[in-house]
């Protein structure tokens, strides 16, 4: 007897970078890096500096400095590996940087509806009201003075306060994947427990997150179901979280031996 019930098939992959190589000004610095990042998961990358964390995170998002030689990059399926970087972030990508640039005579609130908007079609844009509304939602999850929306994007900001700017574009502009490079440098302990806060409250079962760090201190705030090890361009390990607790212990000596 044939059966009336209905098959739904899971899609668990959201991100996918297939044997990425990537070369600044000649030099080739990705040597073949493959990853997957799945929905719903936080995934960790971390290795010494050098390995070439900072200039995957700047390929993936389409910077123009760093050349994708050979490789492919898809979310959902879509080829991102040609696309500019405003159509990346369209498409559902975020970057997070490790040195945010100041902006001087555009505010937080400006810049951030200016960004949002121009995610949407022309006839759903997100009126005043609402977006003063998200906005008030967003800044008080981490603890922001609303007085800091009159401020100039990153201009005299405190490393602290730049990193708390970033997570806020993160939980307005909502995207699919988020990549942060280094969002806890420079962090007190203060301003790391508030980044972590809404770092968790921006994951859900349909995001996925690579958090690239060089210490264990987020990952205590921010538990990664897989942990990515870059050394020299490649991917040399990877596992589970528990991977941090023996780098903690070992350095990258130990991998690099194997």
């Amino acid at each position: 007897m044939a059966s009336n019930q209905k098959v739904t098939k899971v899609n668990i992959m959201t991100f996918n970078i297939e044997n990425l190589h990537v070369a600044v000004d000649g030099k080739e610095i990705l040597k073949g890096i493959s990853l997957k990042l799945e929905k719903g998961k936080v995934h960790a990358l971390m290795g010494p500096n050098g390995s070439g964390k900072s200039t995957l995170a700047n390929a993936l998002m389409g910077h123009p400095k760093y050349e994708i030689t050979s490789g492919k990059i898809t979310l959902d399926g879509a080829d991102l590996t040609t696309l500019e970087p405003d159509e990346r972030s369209k498409k559902g990508l975020f970057l997070s940087f490790q040195y945010p640039s100041e902006v001087p005579g555009v505010t937080i609130s400006n810049f951030l509806r200016t960004a949002l908007n121009a995610r949407h079609a022309e006839n759903n844009k997100i009126s005043f009201l609402d977006f003063k509304k998200l906005l008030d939602e967003k800044m008080q999850l981490l603890k922001m003075d609303k007085k800091f929306l009159l401020r100039y994007l990153n201009e005299g900001f405190s490393g602290g306060e730049k990193k708390r700017a970033e997570i806020l574009q993160l939980l307005v502009l909502d995207p699919i994947v988020a990549v942060l490079d280094e969002t806890d440098s420079g962090l007190d302990i203060d301003a790391l427990r508030a980044v972590a806060d809404g770092v968790n409250a921006f994951m859900s079962k349909d995001k996925a997150i690579l958090i690239i760090t060089h210490y264990k201190r987020i990952l205590e705030y921010i538990k990664p179901d897989k942990l990515f090890i870059m050394i020299d361009g490649k991917i040399a390990l990877e596992g589970t979280g528990e991977l941090v607790d023996q780098l903690e212990a070992k350095g990258y000596g130990w991998i690099e031996e194997k």
